[in-house]
């Protein structure tokens, strides 16, 4: 009960535009956020370079996200709104009838693609289409429009987007947790995302301040 009320008074911050760090995939960056009707989007890179966070961006307004591990992809045939952007996350995972839907959904964009009915599809994974272990029918597809590798962050990238991530949700981080998390925990950015929100609940919980002596007691906690 004490975590869910926790987690009740945490600010969201939905993954947007404006809250990602571009480093340099400022061309891609602009591309999405320029998408239009009829066009389909391939981005991969590392895990922990960004690929959730835009494709979530992409569709937070207009669209559906779909992650492979947790979503059903729409049925083959199934309407979709003229002007809708479609986003699937991870295709490397797909299952044998998310790959289906999937195929499915890659010659709907085709056909409608320069028609009224035309949409978006955006599509995601860790290497170039030609490398994914799929259906060769679909890495095929994945590559019939743009393809876009994101390129890693630096560390000094990697630091100014965990410090705005801090500052979206309203979370004092010190120069001196800043730099403990990037010498002792990690640098991927998916990772310090989650041991900052881990923090900031682990905090409100102990009525503490973030700072490193806390931090050590976290890490301590899970293990324990």
């Amino acid at each position: 009960m004490k975590e869910q009320l926790i987690l009740d008074v945490l600010p969201v911050v939905p993954p947007r535009f404006d809250n990602f760090v571009t480093g340099g995939n400022g061309e891609t960056v602009s591309r999405l956020l320029g998408v239009a009707p009829g066009q389909s989007i391939y981005l991969w890179g590392e895990h922990g370079s960004g690929k959730t966070h835009l494709l979530r961006a992409a569709t937070r307004q207009h669209g559906l996200y779909l992650n492979t591990a947790t979503d059903i992809l729409p049925d083959p045939g199934e309407p979709i709104a003229p002007g809708s952007i479609i986003a699937v996350d991870d295709v490397q995972n797909l299952s044998e009838a998310q790959a289906a839907a999937l195929f499915g959904l890659f010659n709907q964009w085709k056909t409608s693609q320069h028609t009224p009915d035309a949409f978006t599809l955006l599509t995601s994974g860790p290497c170039a289409p030609r490398q994914l272990e799929i259906r060769e029918d679909l890495r095929t597809r994945l590559a019939w429009d743009l393809v876009y590798r994101l390129e890693t962050l630096t560390d000094d990238e990697r630091r100014s987007a965990l410090l705005q991530r801090a500052s979206d949700k309203g979370i004092p981080l010190s120069a001196e947790v800043t730099n403990w998390m990037f010498n002792y925990y990690a640098r991927d950015m998916s990772a310090l995302s989650s041991l900052l929100d881990a923090l900031d609940r682990y905090s409100l919980a102990e009525k503490r301040s973030i700072t490193v002596p806390l931090l050590k007691s976290y890490l301590q906690s899970r293990h324990s």
